[in-house]
């Protein structure tokens, strides 16, 4: 029996729970995992060196990496020195050599040696898909992590509200970082350019998925910014897989306002053509069921209630958990 295809798409930290979820699934199924990752983030370590090396934003790459990364104590020391993020140095104390301690900001300062290695691999390879395949190997990843595009990526919204002193402002925020926290309401998203080219090898592992899945994660910065690349866009609606979209547990700052029906209907509106089979939300967090149902069945979905979320109240999925709640749902019909 061939292993079930599924494509996991997003960014950051929800990415990397679904990840983490289905390698909980690994034991009891066959899993062929692809990791499609937004390249829009502007932020921190991975903002600099967009900046002043261009390229790919690594940061979220690396996420999704270490969530596949294998379980050999080997792979794991690597994994950690992925995530492991350099400290401001001391500077050194005055000597007769050398009087002054240098005054200028540390360069290695906050950026993590996976973005580092991301970004040298690219630059030995001359390709970030070559690039992500050989960090994979060398983390031991039980799947295949890929950018949306080889291009980065710029994120724009409209946003009403974004000062609070003019609540009735509409103006445009720009910037991954800038929209993740904006304080206003945000009315359309869109990517500069407006229509980069879809990563390839993205696109032929959608349209050669079983499942798609989309979320959890921050919608307009993480999720929706897949639907907004034609070519992507294109697969995923013509793909032969089912589709399945994770619920987030609670509210981001972008999405401040934004119900869990809205999340549903923010997919219709960017990719009007999408049909999703499953919706997946966490059973204490859902709130009013009945309009996330209705909300899912406007997507062609049935609703999907399970206990998602770790239980020491904050709001994080529990990876075995959510893995635990895909089983059978992957599991169906093979």
């Amino acid at each position: 029996m061939t292993p079930t295809r599924v494509v996991a798409f997003g960014g950051g930290h929800g990415l990397s729970a679904s990840l983490r979820a289905l390698r909980h699934c690994v034991p009891g199924l066959d899993l062929d995992i692809t990791a499609v990752v937004t390249v829009g983030d502007d932020g921190g370590s991975s903002g600099r060196l967009r900046a002043e090396r261009g390229g790919l934003p690594p940061g979220d790459l690396r996420q999704a990496l270490v969530a596949l990364a294998g379980d050999h104590p080997a792979t794991r020391r690597s994994a950690a020195l992925f995530q492991h993020r350099f400290a401001a140095a001391v500077p050194p104390a005055p000597t007769a050599a050398a009087p002054l301690a240098s005054a200028a900001g540390d360069p290695l300062a906050g950026h993590a040696v996976g973005n580092l290695l991301l970004h040298g691999l690219t630059e030995l390879l001359g390709d970030p898909v070559a690039a992500l395949d050989h960090a994979g190997a060398m983390l031991g990843a039980v799947g295949r992590v890929l950018p949306m595009s080889r291009q980065p990526v710029g994120i724009e919204a409209r946003v009403r509200g974004a000062d609070p002193a003019r609540p009735d402002e509409v103006r445009t925020v720009r910037g991954q970082h800038q929209v993740a926290v904006t304080s206003g309401t945000v009315e359309s998203l869109r990517l500069t350019p407006a229509a980069p080219a879809a990563c390839a090898e993205a696109v032929s592992a959608v349209r050669a998925a079983d499942w798609l899945i989309f979320g959890p994660g921050s919608w307009y910065t993480s999720v929706l910014p897949h639907l907004l690349v034609p070519g992507l866009a294109d697969a995923i609606v013509s793909s032969p897989a089912r589709r399945m979209v994770t619920l987030n547990l609670v509210a981001e700052k972008e999405t401040s306002g934004l119900s869990l029906p809205d999340h549903l209907d923010t997919l219709r509106r960017y990719l009007p053509e999408l049909k999703v089979d499953m919706v997946l939300a966490d059973s204490t967090a859902v709130g009013d069921p009945v309009a996330v149902e209705r909300a899912a069945e406007s997507l062609g979905a049935r609703l999907v209630l399970a206990p998602v979320a770790v239980t020491d109240g904050t709001p994080r999925h529990d990876p075995a958990a959510l893995g635990a709640a895909l089983v059978p749902v992957l599991g169906a019909d093979r």
